[in-house]
């Protein structure tokens, strides 16, 4: 809620030497359940010749896919209270399952709407999610020969040993510091897979209107609007947990879930820069730069990386 409508247009704004919102409460704050009233106020409109109830269906499987991701992802501690749901042996290989449903409720959206914008987003972001995904989780796959392990607590617990210490300085051995090419790769893969600039394709306003939403309105759209941002926090969890330790961080364990959070933010604020600074790529150049570029980089870093690890075994 605080994401979408308010600190969305705040980093923006400040990136682009804007204003932003600032009248509706203090510092605009407010803005966020007027948006919501406002959204929610508006009439559903169903245009005619619609698929449903796949119309129907599509923009709650879409943040329902997110929150299931969420399921599985360690968090950290905030006192007494863990915040982990569940953490099953192949929980790694679970938190990208869930994440990838996402694609099935963007061609459900693109193809019931019975519109030729909305059917260009839908494949695009199939084409999009093909190309990305592969790499994604094959540039994971070499945390996992770090870590040994497909748990989630594993891999976090794998990163908090010492890797250096640099002038009384101890560097934890999070796997952006070990493997940082891995890092990178893993970012922009994950950048593509939730669709932030420049990898907005399947939403591009000034080539398809508004992509696989065009036709929806009122709650539906407020859905699709929860389900986007719910992705980026999820692709920022998994982030934090594969690279940044999950919710390790200075001081206790106690308040680790701060670390996690402030992890996440931080990701969403890489986003928004984003979003503000780079131009979008067309659909020839994302497809080409996910199957020449980056597919065969995260081989090369998959191999490399079990020989490393074999080497040092």
């Amino acid at each position: 809620g605080v994401a979408g409508p308010w600190a969305k247009r705040k980093i923006t704004a400040a990136f682009t030497d804007r204003i932003a919102v600032n009248r509706v409460g203090p510092f605009g704050l407010l803005i966020i359940p007027a948006s919501a009233v406002q959204l929610l106020a508006k009439e559903l409109i169903v245009p005619e010749g619609v698929d449903r109830p796949s119309w129907d269906i599509a923009p709650i499987i879409l943040p329902a896919s997110a929150l299931l991701g969420f399921a599985v992802i360690p968090m950290g501690r905030l006192g007494p209270i863990n915040f982990h749901l569940a953490d099953p042996e192949v929980g790694f290989a679970l938190v990208f399952a869930f994440a990838s449903i996402a694609s099935i409720s963007l061609v459900m959206a693109g193809y019931a709407s019975n519109n030729k914008y909305s059917l260009l987003g839908g494949l695009r972001a199939v084409a999009q999610n093909l190309a990305y995904e592969i790499p994604l989780i094959v540039t994971a796959m070499s945390v996992v020969i770090f870590a040994g392990t497909l748990q989630m607590s594993g891999i976090v617990g794998a990163q908090t040993e010492t890797l250096v210490t640099i002038a009384g300085v101890s560097i934890p051995s999070w796997y952006a510091f070990v493997n940082p090419f891995a890092f990178v790769l893993f970012l922009t893969a994950n950048m593509a897979e939730i669709g932030r600039n420049p990898f907005d394709i399947p939403e591009a306003p000034t080539e398809i209107v508004a992509g696989y939403q065009t036709e929806y309105s009122s709650a539906y759209f407020v859905l699709f609007y929860l389900g986007e941002f719910v992705h980026i926090f999820l692709g920022g969890a998994i982030l934090a947990v594969t690279f940044l330790g999950g919710a390790s961080g200075p001081g206790p364990e106690s308040i680790g879930f701060i670390w996690f959070v402030v992890k996440i933010w931080g990701f969403f604020l890489f986003t928004q820069w984003a979003r503000a600074a780079l131009p979008r790529v067309r659909i020839d150049q994302l497809i080409e730069i996910g199957w020449k570029g980056m597919l065969v980089l995260s081989f090369a870093n998959l191999v490399l990386t079990a020989v490393i690890v074999g080497v040092i075994a």
